[in-house]
């Protein structure tokens, strides 16, 4: 049901083979809903406009996954409500260096028994045959089939589901940069 959009699928940097894709949220994972006090990352909470919209990020945040976005080996994809939205209007407002990312897509989805973003995951793990995957979103702490399929992939898959109040936090994204590391690197 969800494909790989506009972007299309760009080669990975330094790489042949796709070692990790990264399946990256944007409400409650790089921006938080409604967010208080001090980022996860020690500083003030930064606002901006993404189209009509204000949003707020931590700039630690956005630079640390501009730095894991450039490892080799590392595929990253926008898998969320925003859609094309991510890297045309939100990249370019908050320095996330995004804006070739490919985009998987609803294609109509979004009611009924299953979940869009779970049904163009496993389209697109299936035509990229990624080894490894990470997928991080709020709402993944929430979807059982989600967390089922994730228990099928077995220790091929990372899921982390931030707390959508505060988006990803240092040590998870600690977590997610280990895990997206090639194999013979991991220590």
């Amino acid at each position: 049901m969800g494909s790989a959009a506009s972007n299309g699928d760009t080669a990975l940097k330094g790489d042949t083979g796709n070692r990790a894709t990264l399946y990256l949220d944007v409400d409650g994972v790089v921006c938080p809903f409604g967010p208080t006090g001090t980022t996860p990352w020690g500083s003030a909470w930064r606002y901006t406009f993404a189209g009509m919209l204000e949003v707020a990020y931590a700039a630690e945040l956005v630079a640390a996954l501009n730095r894991l976005s450039r490892q080799p080996g590392l595929r990253c994809v926008w898998l969320t409500s925003w859609e094309e939205l991510a890297p045309a209007v939100l990249c370019p407002v908050t320095g996330l260096e995004g804006s070739s990312w490919p985009v998987l897509t609803a294609d109509g989805a979004g009611s009924g028994a299953e979940w869009w973003k779970l049904e163009a995951i496993q389209a697109d793990v299936g035509r990229n045959t990624p080894e490894r995957i990470i997928w991080v979103d709020d709402q993944l702490a929430f979807e059982g089939r989600a967390q089922a399929w994730a228990r099928i992939l077995g220790r091929r898959a990372l899921l982390v589901s931030p707390d959508p109040r505060t988006g990803l936090s240092p040590r998870q994204l600690e977590a997610i940069r280990a895990f997206s590391r090639p194999a013979d690197r991991q220590v």
